[in-house]
C-alpha cells in the first residue's frame, strides 16, 4: 500500500481546498471545503474508493450519472472506477470528511473526465502506477 499524504498537508484549490486529518495503512482521511457556487472536476480513481460524510452546508453529488444530493449528517460511497464529483449550489461553504481506502492514496490516482479549471488527465501513468504498486518505483 501506498500513499503521499501526511497529517496535516493542505492543498488550495479553485473550488475550496483540502486538509489531511489522518493516514493509516490503506487509509487517509481529509477535510475538504468547497467554496459557495463551484465544484470538483468529474473524475476516477483507479487505485482507490472513497467514502463522503457531510458535516456542513449543502452538496450536489454525481457518481455514474446519477445525482444524489447530500445535506449534513448524510453521506455515500464512490467506489474504484466510479465517474463522481461534488458540487456546492449552496451560499455557504459545503464542508465534508472523506474517507479513502485502497492500494494507492495519493493526488495521482485522479482522471478528470471533465474540469471546470482547464485541468485534465491522469496525474500518473498507470504503468506508473502499476510499477508503485509492485515496488519497483519510488513515487
Amino acid at each position: 500500500m501506498t500513499t503521499n499524504y501526511a497529517v496535516g498537508q493542505c492543498d488550495q484549490r479553485p473550488w475550496g481546498r483540502w486538509e489531511v486529518v489522518a493516514v493509516g495503512p490503506g487509509y487517509a482521511v481529509k477535510r475538504i471545503i468547497v467554496s459557495p457556487g463551484h465544484r470538483l472536476s468529474l473524475q476516477r480513481h483507479q487505485f482507490r474508493a472513497e467514502h463522503w460524510f457531510v458535516v456542513a452546508g449543502f452538496g450536489q453529488v454525481t457518481r455514474n450519472g446519477e445525482i444524489i444530493s447530500l445535506a449534513r449528517g448524510q453521506h455515500t460511497m464512490i467506489g474504484i472506477g466510479d465517474a463522481h464529483r461534488i458540487a456546492n449550489p449552496g451560499p455557504t461553504e459545503l464542508i465534508f470528511v472523506e474517507v479513502q481506502h485502497g492500494g494507492i492514496l495519493d493526488e495521482n490516482d485522479i482522471e478528470r473526465l471533465e474540469d471546470d479549471y482547464d485541468r485534465s488527465g491522469i496525474g500518473l501513468t498507470t504503468a506508473a502506477h502499476k510499477a508503485n504498486r509492485i515496488g519497483i518505483a519510488g513515487e
